[in-house]
């Protein structure tokens, strides 16, 4: 298992390579004069060429890809000049509220997800399945952030259950009810679609197992109903549905930036938009790359998990 983890390790290599590179192109080619953008009204050329010398901008473009890469590696992001901090802490910090947000959904939508998927599959064409069906589908066809402003207008506007927004209230105590409070509608809004996909891809994953000869021998041995589903089909299953939640743990980690936006909840999508507004380079680059890094190192660990429950996939 060492041996398979130290594998998925170096192939996570020329990927965060390949997105270093990807990133740094984008900004560098974003028309316009990102000194100028960032000094606004104090852009004098005295100024404009000082800044282009404390970015490195005034170096070609391979050469200042490799000076940002070497830094990096060290662990020195640059630093925002839009917000005048290192980079690495304002990502951190933003990345903590994500992680909150993302982490609740991801957990909301795999518990819900398989849930609905197993039960739909083990009443197939019944009522629960066909009314299981129908909330998918209808969940997986509207958008988060459309959902999410929705959720807003409803419960936070009209019927006034839910702060319509933020992590934590402007006064009083910033204790976990309050941050319950202000998760529940972002959270949800977050995870509708990931269900939707869930729930569709283990019911198919839930009925091909269901079918396999050993669940016609538990069942044929007296095994219970709940049993032969729970414990036995959902166990084989899990093999398949597994990739499927680290690819929805991927979507839920994207859609986070158009519901942080809706929600004004302050995590890396919020901060990556202010930044790409503001023309921080170092801030957009090193956002990017991080949580890049921390999509690639929970899809190992998704295929970790996966080799756990079916060891013949290391071969």
């Amino acid at each position: 298992m060492a041996g398979y983890i130290l594998k998925r390790l170096i192939s996570a290599i020329p990927v965060l390579l390949g997105i270093s590179i990807i990133v740094f192109v984008i900004m560098a080619l974003i028309p316009g004069d990102p000194a100028t953008a960032i000094l606004g009204s104090y852009a004098t050329p005295e100024n404009v060429e000082r800044l282009n010398r404390d970015l490195g901008l005034d170096k070609g473009m391979v050469q200042r890809y490799f000076i940002w890469l070497g830094n990096m590696l060290t662990g020195d992001f640059g630093r925002s000049f839009a917000l005048n901090r290192p980079v690495i802490d304002e990502v951190l910090e933003r990345f903590n509220a994500t992680l909150v947000l993302a982490g609740t959904s991801f957990i909301l939508c795999s518990l819900v997800g398989v849930a609905a998927g197993v039960v739909s599959a083990s009443r197939q064409y019944g009522l629960a399945d066909k009314a299981i069906t129908f909330v998918v589908l209808l969940g997986i066809s509207i958008p988060s952030f459309f959902l999410g402003m929705m959720m807003i207008l409803i419960f936070a506007v009209n019927l006034r259950m839910f702060p319509v927004s933020g992590m934590w209230p402007i006064y009083g105590d910033r204790d976990l009810a309050a941050l319950i409070s202000h998760l529940t509608l972002p959270a949800l809004a977050l995870a509708v679609v990931a269900t939707g996909v869930i729930a569709r891809l283990a019911r198919s994953a839930m009925l091909e197992v269901l079918r396999q000869d050993f669940i016609r021998t538990a069942r044929a041995k007296g095994v219970h109903e709940r049993s032969v589903i729970w414990r036995h089909a959902l166990r084989a299953a899990m093999v398949s549905i597994i990739p499927v939640l680290g690819i929805q743990a991927g979507f839920v980690l994207s859609g986070a930036v158009y519901i942080e936006i809706v929600f004004q909840w302050p995590g890396v999508g919020r901060m990556l938009v202010d930044a790409i507004l503001k023309r921080d380079i170092l801030l957009v680059q090193g956002g990017v790359v991080f949580v890049a890094a921390c999509y690639v190192m929970f899809n190992i660990a998704v295929d970790v998990a996966q080799t756990l429950l079916d060891p013949r996939i290391r071969s």
